[in-house]
């Protein structure tokens, strides 16, 4: 069972605590400890309300690349992995070069192994024309991603003096960098970079290492994330109260409970009662 941000999930001191014994996981504790934190996840939570993987395949079909989300997974996935593994170097790079770093290993990686109709078309554009696609790409996600922070922004405002802030994100060494091109690095006094910490999500780690930074214990934080299972489940698991970001709703249900809130904003979380 999931709250929404509208009203919180009990209503009354007595409810919570037999849904507490009913049900094992939701202690008195947690119900009745102030929140005085928030972590955010970044990739479709603080840049924006879509996956990468989408916002990527829609670029790649601006641009001309008539290609299926399933055909684009694969060279995303390689993409991300060669980032995590050139940290040394990616970790130097702003928001332009990491993006135009990525959108490099997912066309060669097209263009080696893609669908057959994919490596065409990258063969027959040429050298000139691999790389208009590529500048293409980089330059319409790089605005979007920054247009993303800047609406974040809005809402950063109205919980900064509230609350605590910090990021946990699977990351390339570089998070700190992109959060300050974007004009948020400022919100937050906590950041958990993958490749920095060593510690991917979902292991427990590095949100351990975000909370040690806040000086916080987790039944005083929240996880706001797009991700039930990377996001939301840790974080509860650890303690912590969760809020589900969920701005295109799509059919997919919270069947464990995990979620405590469930938002289709960020805006919505300066209405949770927490």
């Amino acid at each position: 069972m999931q709250r929404s941000f509208a009203a919180p999930r009990h209503q009354s001191i007595i409810s919570p605590v037999i849904e507490a014994v009913e049900h094992g996981w939701y202690t008195l504790n947690r119900l009745l400890v102030m929140v005085k934190g928030l972590l955010f996840d970044f990739g479709g939570t603080l840049d924006g309300p879509t996956h990468w993987l989408d916002r990527f395949l829609a670029q790649y079909r601006a641009a001309g690349i008539e290609i299926e989300r399933a055909e684009l997974d694969p060279a995303f996935d390689h993409g991300t992995k060669t980032g995590y593994s050139a940290t040394k170097i990616v970790s130097r790079f702003r928001l332009m070069e990491l993006v135009r770093f990525l959108v490099g290993h997912q066309m060669e990686f097209l263009r080696a192994r893609g669908p057959e109709r994919i490596r065409t078309m990258i063969e027959n554009a040429g050298g000139p024309g691999r790389h208009r696609i590529v500048e293409k790409v980089t330059s319409s996600f790089v605005t979007e991603t920054k247009a993303g922070m800047a609406e974040s922004r809005r809402a950063l405002d109205g919980l900064g003096n509230k609350f605590a802030m910090g990021v946990v994100s699977n990351f390339y060494g570089n998070l700190e960098t992109i959060l300050e091109d974007g004009g948020i690095r400022k919100y937050f006094s906590a950041i958990a970079d993958s490749s920095r910490v060593k510690i991917f999500k979902p292991e427990p780690g590095i949100y351990q290492a975000a909370l040690k930074s806040l000086r916080l214990p987790p039944a005083e934080v929240a996880m706001i994330g797009d991700s039930l299972g990377k996001d939301c489940k840790p974080a509860h698991q650890l303690g912590m109260r969760t809020v589900w970001y969920q701005p295109h709703p799509n059919g997919i249900a919270d069947s464990e409970g995990i979620a405590d809130f469930t938002i289709t904003s960020l805006e919505g979380l300066n209405r949770i009662v927490w």
